[in-house]
């Protein structure tokens, strides 16, 4: 069985760009999902097949509420699921938790990331469809978390559920050491859109 894959665009491509870039990851495989900004979601869904996550949404509710993304929002642009509490954009449990109530009454899939052990097993008890574990201090380096001493076992260990792990991932191998020591896939982001040739990075990866 292929290993889960999610795709984090982050904010390092914007317009053309991004859709360049959705459809080269379609090309290698439709079921890899993409997170994209909430302003990329529309034209990403009607460009590409792949599911389209939103990198972030705000608990509020429709109405006088300026400036936030709201999950209605997405939802109606197509997107199906929302990442939350990425290393990159924290908030806090209760801010978390009310945001999951939101998305699931409006019927988007949940994607939660978590630092840590610790964090993970809190987050677990929202019962995201997804869990990506990713230590803040390997996001974005060149040491992959999969070569970490142990770090992916204890948290198989650990958690007893399905996970995933984020944090410099670059290739095959790491996806392969992975999935070995007990994770069901993997996040990326710099390791696919920031190559050379996305396609061919994601399919040494998958």
């Amino acid at each position: 069985m292929k290993p889960i894959v999610v795709v984090n665009f982050k904010t390092y491509k914007q317009g053309r760009a991004v859709l360049n870039l959705a459809r080269a990851i379609e090309k290698v495989d439709r079921k890899v999902i993409v997170g994209v900004q909430a302003s990329d979601v529309a034209e990403v869904v009607g460009a590409v097949g792949n599911p389209v996550y939103v990198q972030h949404v705000d608990y509020r509710e429709v109405g006088k509420n300026t400036g936030f993304v709201l999950p209605e929002a997405v939802g109606a642009d197509g997107a199906v699921g929302v990442f939350l509490n990425h290393s990159e954009h924290k908030i806090s449990f209760k801010d978390l938790e009310k945001s999951v109530d939101r998305c699931r009454k409006v019927g988007l899939k949940v994607l939660i990331f978590a630092s840590d052990l610790k964090e993970a097993k809190r987050v677990r008890r929202l019962k995201p469809d997804y869990l990506v574990v990713e230590p803040p201090e390997l996001v974005g380096g060149t040491k992959s978390v999969s070569s970490a001493k142990g770090y992916v076992k204890k948290l198989a260990d650990g958690l007893k559920c399905d996970f995933l792990v984020g944090a410099g991932i670059k290739n095959g191998d790491d996806v392969r050491k992975a999935i070995e020591l007990g994770a069901s896939g993997v996040a990326v982001a710099s390791g696919v859109v920031l190559a050379r040739s996305p396609g061919k990075a994601l399919k040494d990866l998958i």
